[in-house]
């Protein structure tokens, strides 16, 4: 098959008319002749590169002997295009320089390339390239001059194609850039140079290729993918080149670092690099509140921007009150740590959790002067500080130069250090880069400080809702029950569910379920006191409305703005339960065959608003039928609507074939399957009217 040529139809398929053709600029300098001597030495060929070099006209030199090419003078005793046919088809190519004769009898010195090719009948054609020397002679000169200043030019020169893709760069501009010569061919000029210009460099890189203006002298700041922690200044000049005809055009380039000269704009460049890194660390440190989480942020902010290694570590004390002592062992625990660096730093940072240091390493300087330290990774270094052999050897084989540790200090409680380190294809650390340090690991330090304090008052607050919360719930025979509480995960604090199951006089039984609005100790303070009110009140046999009226006002009291509270009295004499609500979710019934209803009635205000009277309404339970009572945060998350929660419950509860404890785990499971955000309660209980003895297979 023919091969296409641009434009789109095969070559055989061209209408008639001149061959396509590529004119570029060197060969519109330098006129190449192509004719064809056949065996009788008569010219068979005569392109049209021909009759621009010697004058004559197809019709004037087909059929007629090539010596009128040439002067009558012999070479060698030998006519020029004797000589030339007869190498051609003796040597197979040769090339040599001869007088040739113009038409108009102007003699001038010729370069040709003579070689044989099998003509249309079988005979030998020989076909002739033919150059004016002059004009070869200015190629040759002008291409090795190109090749000579592309090999030893000292400033980097670069050509690029109309999409800014690398097609030609020399050694120079490799070496500034920190990457090999065939890796740039190919590649856009954009995955290589990082700029922190808003993408001026590469505008004003398109402004040269597509609108022709030159760029002479502009200062860019930089860095490359080769040497990304070092800035560049470069002296830069651009400008168009001209390519095949119907593209668009390239772009010459002339780069000289000039770094040294203009340090001063280095030195910005680097301050506002060090600012923005400042700027980012600050606003994603310490958002959750997490110890774990606020140190691996810490260490995804500087790797790989500021160093090639981090690791946090937090003091472990063995009393919270201890202080630190420069003369004494520390002991620390790693809690983050991350490397850009390959094997076997990953190895080196993810191991040993628990660090000794001896007194006097350098982990004790900075904790006893409050300020960071560079120190090189060397000998000294390593009997002072580093106690593991092999942790030592294997610090050594990461090919880590210098380490830059930062105290983690905060309101004047040591949390523990920040280690930055360095290999050596970056710069060691500067004074500046100590002071950026100090700045992370203070920020650092104090939300890890806050992150502290934080876990510890959670860890009150939990501890005090679990000491208020039931530990035993009242069992009768004629109630089974089953009841689960998670509490909020570490973001959004312990909350201020509650629940009771209360054994009352005649066998009768109350169940309670409530929901305090807010987090932490003063929401399980709450809890604690409505809890206690209302088995106090129920206690009172009251009716379900006249306790939560009660309750209201105690809430009322103690300053309580807002609380659910669902009450149910169950009487297994009568199988009548009598129900009241103040703004808590409605409780659901599976009934023995499993339909699913909610009982939604008496839906009232929630405690702490008064003056608003609370309903009773009264349902009668049968044998096998199951309540589950419920907080919100069991069927409400973020970015999971309370119908689709409550769905999901009811969908369960039809569902459930096992024990109440099986359906209490199958639930949160389903509907909780990670740690709540919220506090969530579940209590199921399931009625037995057939009296205290369960029947074969009903025990939960």
């Amino acid at each position: 098959m023919s091969s296409p040529r641009p434009g789109g139809r095969p070559w055989d398929e061209q209408a008639p008319g001149p061959l396509w053709s590529e004119p570029g600029t060197l060969l519109e300098h330098v006129a190449v002749a192509v004719l064809g001597i056949d065996e009788e030495g008569r010219i068979c060929y005569w392109g049209p590169g021909a009759q621009r070099l010697f004058g004559y006209k197809a019709a004037d030199v087909l059929s007629r002997p090539a010596a009128v090419l040439f002067p009558a003078a012999p070479l060698d005793g030998t006519g020029a295009a004797e000589r030339l046919a007869e190498r051609g088809r003796t040597l197979g190519y040769w090339r040599t320089r001869v007088q040739a004769l113009h038409q108009d009898g102007r003699v001038f010195d010729c370069g040709f390339r003579v070689f044989p090719v099998t003509g249309a009948e079988g005979g030998s054609v020989i076909l002739g390239l033919a150059s004016e020397s002059e004009g070869l002679d200015r190629v040759k000169t002008n291409l090795a001059f190109l090749d000579a200043l592309f090999e030893t030019c000292p400033i980097g020169l670069v050509m690029l194609d109309e999409n800014l893709r690398y097609v030609h760069l020399n050694q120079a501009l490799a070496d500034m850039d920190g990457i090999p010569i065939e890796d740039h061919i190919g590649r856009t000029m954009d995955e290589f140079m990082i700029t922190s210009d808003g993408g001026e460099y590469q505008r004003m890189l398109r402004a040269v290729a597509d609108e022709g203006r030159p760029v002479v002298n502009t200062l860019v700041v930089l860095r490359t993918t080769g040497r990304p922690d070092r800035d560049h200044v470069r002296s830069v000049s651009f400008f168009p080149l001209s390519q095949a005809v119907g593209t668009r055009p390239g772009l010459g380039g002339l780069l000289v670092d000039v770094t040294d000269r203009e340090q001063a704009i280095v030195e910005a460049a680097a301050g506002r690099q060090r600012l923005a890194l400042l700027d980012r660390a600050a606003a994603r440190i310490g958002a959750t509140l997490d110890v774990d989480v606020t140190a691996r942020e810490l260490v995804e902010a500087v790797v790989p921007e500021f160093c090639d290694a981090s690791v946090v570590e937090v003091v472990e004390w063995e009393d919270e009150r201890e202080v630190f002592d420069p003369e004494s062992v520390l002991v620390t625990r790693r809690i983050a740590a991350g490397t850009c660096l390959p094997p076997p730093a990953p190895e080196l940072v993810s191991g040993l959790e628990r660090v000794t240091y001896p007194p006097g390493s350098s982990i004790h300087e900075t904790l006893r002067t409050g300020r960071p330290v560079c120190v090189p990774v060397n000998a000294d270094f390593m009997i002072r500080t580093v106690m593991h052999q092999a942790r030592a050897q294997l610090l050594i084989d990461t090919g880590l130069t210098s380490l830059l540790i930062a105290p983690l200090i905060a309101r004047g409680t040591v949390q523990g250090i920040a280690m930055f380190g360095r290999s050596g294809t970056r710069p060691d650390f500067t004074d500046q880069d100590l002071s950026l340090a100090g700045e992370l690991a203070s920020r650092a330090a104090l939300c890890l400080d806050n992150a502290r304090l934080y876990s510890r008052v959670q860890d009150i607050a939990l501890t005090l809702q679990r000491e208020l919360l039931p530990t035993a719930l009242a069992n009768s025979p004629s109630v089974r029950v089953a009841h689960r509480y998670l509490p909020g995960g570490r973001v959004t604090e312990v909350g201020g569910d509650w629940y009771d199951v209360i054994d009352l006089p005649g066998g009768r039984v109350a169940l309670v379920v409530g929901d305090v609005v807010g987090h932490g100790v003063p929401a399980a303070a709450a809890m604690g006191r409505l809890r206690i009110t209302a088995k106090a009140l129920a206690r009172q046999n009251l009716e379900p409305d006249s306790l939560l009226r009660e309750l209201d006002a105690c809430a009322q009291d103690a300053g309580i703005a807002y609380a659910t509270c669902l009450y149910i009295r169950y009487d297994p004499t009568t199988g009548l339960a009598r129900i009241a609500n103040a703004g808590h979710l409605p409780p659901l019934r599976r009934r023995a065959d499993g339909a699913v209803e909610s009982i939604d009635e008496v839906l009232g205000v929630p405690l702490g608003v008064g003056d608003v009277p609370f309903r009773t309404t009264e349902i009668e339970l049968h044998d096998g039928d199951t309540l589950a009572l419920y907080t919100d945060g069991l069927v409400e998350a973020r970015g999971v609507d309370i119908d689709e929660g409550m769905a999901a419950l009811r969908s369960q509860l039809a569902g459930a074939t096992g024990t109440l404890e099986e359906t209490a785990d199958g639930i949160l499971a389903r509907l909780l399957p990670d740690a709540p955000t919220d506090d969530a309660v579940i209590v199921l209980a399931r009625i037995r009217r057939q009296g205290p003895e369960l029947r074969p297979g009903d025990r939960d």
